[in-house]
């Protein structure tokens, strides 16, 4: 009883929302906002307020203390509606295509063609020599091709076409439906994976209408095993790209090359779903076992799938490159017009392309971090640490390794540096929360008990704004005259 009387006499200290108003700091308020947003962000606030109250955790000193800084609190409230959901975040977690992080970032040249479509209309389905109406595919089609061509070294002398739809997942589903309905698909069963969100290839099959027809075993898959398979039945050989995860020891696979050979001899087109959208080799980086799409291209794959943000750099889509006859084919499916892309898409892609055909890669955000040397972010991570450090904030630049990530090269490492941070009385998960919760957002890893930031994955550009935004997050003053970092 004591308890109910307790919460009560704590309802009755809220103040009422017409009081408020009259407050000297909320009348001053009313001079750059208008009154109903004051009053709408007002009952957010006190709703919250009461929320906490009834849960108990407010006593009547803590409750005053609360009251009086209403005024506070409806300013962020307001600052908070305002926000947009989708923000720009500083990726430091080292992973160069995280997924929950939206992939690739732009080039500053997608950035710009996006924006100067956006600004008005465009000739999307338009021919502007002879005015009348044309595939918005021709945007993006010639310079896909094009980059193609240029790093197979012009080996590739078959007429191909291409067609763009929203993603990988769509490009592989709408060439199944298209190419394979009612008939056998030959998949080796170390390849039938699941990849994030649940896409898993026997489900999309079955939804294609094509029939699974499974070869081999786990670990190995013989070029027999594909050869023995075919039949009168079979539509499409199917390889897979196997995405996050590898397999070692005793395994087999045959070469995309003894694949494509087999599909000529027996006339059954071979599709590859390469995933990546990798148009150069990591060898360089010590990534061996990464299949190209510039590779899948020259060994004469009939039809091949990838991403557009990936390991090519660019914009969320799907690109099917393949023999004219089958992209006639999938254009001519109905599902097509439901797995299009925007205007917007084809600025972004069309723009990372022509970087790619200016011999500009470098441009590119994705191939700038992957190439970027680990001494050079040693030394950022030496700067950060040191215009971070204080008596309540542990900082210093540590090693550690990056992942390529978004379903690419699972196993491959590179090396990197970080620094690690650790607060007197924060923990780190409270640590890594108050990163999140700034603006922008912070977001980093935990390891061993300590934050850590790769500066792989933050453009150095950021190495300024990062050290306030860590201060804040550790609620450490920022010291004056705070030297500026020398990246060159």
């Amino acid at each position: 009883m004591t308890t109910v009387h307790n919460v009560h006499s704590l309802y009755s200290l809220l103040p009422s929302i017409n009081d408020l108003l009259l407050s000297p700091e909320f009348a001053m308020m009313l001079q750059v906002e208008s009154r109903s947003i004051v009053v709408r962000s007002m009952r957010d606030v006190l709703l919250r307020i009461r929320q906490e109250i009834g849960e108990g955790q407010h006593t009547q000193t803590s409750l005053n203390s609360r009251i009086a800084e209403l005024h506070l609190a409806v300013v962020g409230e307001i600052a908070r509606n305002r926000r947009y959901s989708l923000r720009r975040v500083i990726n430091a977690t080292g992973v160069i295509l995280h997924t929950n992080l939206g992939r690739a970032p732009l080039s500053a040249s997608a950035l710009e063609h996006v924006v100067e479509t956006a600004a008005g209309y465009s000739n999307l389905e338009i021919n502007l020599e002879t005015g009348k109406r044309s595939r918005r595919d021709v945007h993006a089609e010639e310079l896909l091709l094009r980059v193609l061509k240029m790093k197979s070294d012009g080996l590739v002398e078959a007429p191909r076409a291409a067609v763009i739809v929203n993603n990988c997942a769509a490009a592989t589903f709408l060439a199944l439906n298209s190419l394979a309905e009612g008939s056998e698909v030959i998949v080796s069963r170390g390849e039938l994976v699941e990849i994030g969100g649940g896409f898993r290839i026997p489900e999309i099959l079955a939804k294609s209408g094509a029939r699974l027809r499974e070869v081999g075993t786990t670990n190995r898959t013989r070029f027999a095993d594909y050869e023995n398979a075919i039949s009168l039945e079979t539509g499409l050989i199917l390889r897979v790209h196997q995405s996050n995860f590898s397999m070692e020891g005793f395994t087999e696979r045959p070469m995309l090359q003894d694949l494509v050979t087999l599909g000529e001899r027996k006339n059954v087109p071979v599709f590859e779903d390469q995933g990546t959208g990798l148009l150069f080799s990591l060898e360089d980086l010590g990534v061996t076992a990464e299949p190209t799409l510039a590779n899948s291209f020259r060994l004469g794959a009939d039809l091949i799938a990838a991403s557009g943000d990936k390991l090519l750099g660019g914009p969320q889509c799907g690109l099917l490159v393949g023999r004219v006859d089958l992209i006639d084919r999938i254009r001519k499916n109905p599902l097509l017009r439901t797995f299009r892309v925007d205007k917007l898409t084809y600025a972004a892609l069309e723009a990372t392309l022509m970087d790619y055909i200016s011999e500009k890669p470098d441009s590119i955000p994705i191939v700038r971090m992957l190439h970027a040397p680990a001494l050079e972010i040693l030394r950022r991570c030496e700067w950060v640490a040191d215009a971070v450090r204080s008596a309540e904030l542990f900082a210093e630049a540590v090693p550690v390794f990056s992942l390529i990530g978004g379903g690419t090269a699972p196993a491959a490492r590179l090396q990197s540096a970080a620094v690690s941070l650790r607060h007197t009385t924060l923990q780190p998960q409270a640590l890594l929360q108050a990163l999140r919760l700034l603006d922008p957002p912070v977001i980093a890893r935990v390891s061993d008990d300590t934050v850590l930031l790769d500066l792989r994955t933050v453009e150095s550009d950021f190495d300024t704004e990062l050290v306030p935004l860590i201060l804040q997050a550790a609620r450490v003053t920022i010291p004056p005259n705070m030297p500026m970092p020398d990246h060159e």
